[in-house]
């Protein structure tokens, strides 16, 4: 080796023009070199987190469908700061996780697990406290109540909370950073941005879908008027069917009251475990239908089986709305709504919404009732019409003709023309005949079949009466006639009408009767007032001692008195039932 040469590592000689630094100074240089690198990387990193940050907004907030929205809030912590695992966890009002979306778990684990968590242990830490959770293992945490058998291990964790509108909505969880590095204050900043801006797209998500069930609500109802217009079948299980759709119900029935037996009985019940509820009769004072209806205000429960003694009480049922049906202050029975054990409780606004909807089928419901007994009670005045007419009119038209003829054929001379005559004279009575049997088919009709109840039989008598007496009895029908009068009193009650009214026909030589029946205040009233010559001394009495008789023997009272302008009143009254 040279002598002259420099040894290893050394600088060789300078040359003209060189930049020679001291040694010290050349290190800290390095030193400095190498702090702008890291920085520049950092730099890099951070914008790099900054733009991932900007994706996850953008991808959260391109869709209005919540359940789409909350997934991929999800989907986006974890990439954003490059976790295995994560999940949301929605709270329900009683605290515990309603909702748990939870993103990066083989489906076969998740089966093998179980039910999904409700915010027991570290989960429960944002539950009492909406503040951020950083730990390095979640095992370290006095807390932490450990992992179902089978679930894969976790040791970092991060939670956050979201709030919508200064609520707080849920939390965020995210665990096992990769590389199995902690999660750092730098990934904490970047996860609350992101709750940040998750809580205002479930907002807009979940107005845009409250503006959809709303209109859901509306075309329901919209639906159910048009059946009912239309004159279709049987709108309950319409009813029953739209209402269990839009509100998402796995189960949905309805009950109709029985108020003279006090009780509801479930007519129509759809979804599951329908078949033993349909038409099950529970008692008014001891049922949550009853309850509803007696309240007339709807009842939202979160568990039936929590209440017990209920009527829903042996069925898979959780959260339940019974919702009353309500029109012109009459309440007609209640709307069950019901999901199954472990899902979603309904809420303020499906409570508001399914309530609006009863109102609108109890008053449409009403209104189709209305429209039908007017209905009936036209068709009974076109009989009546036509009947009248024919008898008035075209009946005595033929008579003149024949009382004609025949005095035509008397005076002729010839044998052969009275014969003739007398023919047409014989045709015309036998018209004559079939037109009084028409009258008579016309007046004693009865009602459809659908006109069944208390006031098509009542109608059915005052028509029946009409040629006994002279004229048709005017005829007031006031109170819930046909709903609170039992099959009982109902019978002796158009026993007593008819009874009534043929005593008129028979002996007071009136020329107008009024029939009034009231039923009110748990008593039915019957009082016929005829302007006839009212009671004298040889008035028969046994048809008055019968009508005395059917009275007493309910538990009421019967009267007979002269009428305020002359003629006779008779009053009866007794319990409805």
């Amino acid at each position: 080796m040279d002598p002259g040469s420099p040894a290893a590592g050394e600088p060789g000689p300078a040359t003209p023009g060189d930049l020679i630094f001291p040694a010290v100074a050349r290190l800290e240089l390095d030193e400095l070199l190498a702090q702008l690198v890291d920085r520049a990387q950092d730099v890099l990193s951070t914008q790099g987190r900054l733009r991932g940050l900007l994706r996850a907004n953008r991808v959260i907030t391109a869709d209005l469908s919540l359940d789409v929205v909350l997934r991929r809030i999800v989907e986006s912590a974890c990439e954003l700061v490059d976790a295995r695992y994560g999940a949301l966890g929605v709270i329900a009002r009683d605290g515990h996780l309603e909702q748990f979306i939870h993103v990066g778990m083989d489906p076969g684990i998740v089966e093998e697990i179980g039910p999904t968590p409700r915010g027991d242990g570290v989960l429960g830490l944002l539950i009492a406290e909406p503040a951020p959770v950083r730990l390095d293992d979640i095992a370290d945490h006095p807390q932490a109540v450990g992992f179902p058998a089978g679930h894969p291990p976790m040791r970092a964790f991060l939670g956050a909370p979201i709030r919508v509108r200064n609520e707080i909505f849920g939390n965020l969880y995210l665990t096992e950073k990769r590389g199995g590095r902690p999660f750092t204050a730098e990934d904490e900043e970047l996860v609350l941005a992101l709750a940040a801006n998750a809580g205002v797209a479930i907002d807009n998500a979940r107005l845009f879908g409250e503006a959809q069930h709303r209109q859901q609500w509306s075309q329901a109802s919209a639906d159910i008027t048009r059946h009912l217009l239309a004159d279709g079948d049987d709108p309950l299980e319409l009813i029953v069917q739209r209402a269990g759709d839009v509100a998402r119900a796995d189960t949905t029935a309805l009950a109709l009251c029985d108020p003279a037996a006090g009780a509801l009985t479930y007519d129509v019940a759809e979804g599951h475990e329908a078949d033993p509820l349909r038409g099950t009769r529970v008692p008014m004072d001891d049922s949550l239908a009853g309850r509803a209806v007696r309240d007339r205000a709807p009842l939202v429960v979160a568990d039936v089986r929590a209440l017990g003694g209920s009527e829903l009480d042996g069925f898979d049922l959780g959260p339940t709305m019974i919702v009353p049906l309500i029109a012109s202050q009459v309440t007609s029975g209640a709307l069950v709504l019901g999901r199954r054990r472990g899902s979603g409780l309904f809420s303020d606004e499906d409570l508001e919404l399914a309530a609006a909807f009863a109102a609108h089928v109890a008053l449409a419901l009403e209104l189709a009732r209305s429209r039908a007994a007017r209905g009936r009670l036209s068709l009974l005045e076109d009989r009546d019409r036509i009947a009248r007419d024919l008898h008035d009119h075209v009946m005595q038209r033929l008579f003149a003709v024949a009382m004609g003829l025949q005095g035509l054929a008397a005076s002729e001379g010839q044998a052969e023309r009275a014969e003739r005559m007398n023919t047409y004279v014989e045709d015309l009575d036998e018209t004559v005949r079939e037109i009084r049997q028409t009258i008579f088919e016309l007046r004693g009709r009865s009602t459809p079949a659908t006109g069944s109840g208390l006031r098509a039989k009542i109608l059915g008598i005052i028509d029946d009466m009409a040629d006994a007496c002279g004229f048709t009895p005017r005829l007031h029908l006031e109170g819930p006639v046909d709903s609170a009068i039992d099959a009982t009193v109902g019978d002796h009650l158009t026993a007593v009408v008819r009874e009534t009214l043929s005593n008129v026909a028979r002996h007071a030589h009136a020329k107008a009767v009024e029939v009034t029946v009231t039923a009110a205040d748990g008593q039915v009233i019957v009082e016929v007032v005829d302007d006839g010559v009212g009671l004298g001394p040889t008035t028969r009495r046994s048809g008055l001692a019968n009508l005395r008789s059917r009275a007493e023997g309910l538990g009421g009272a019967f009267l007979v008195e002269p009428g305020p302008g002359g003629g006779t009143r008779v009053r009866w009254s007794v319990p409805t039932g």
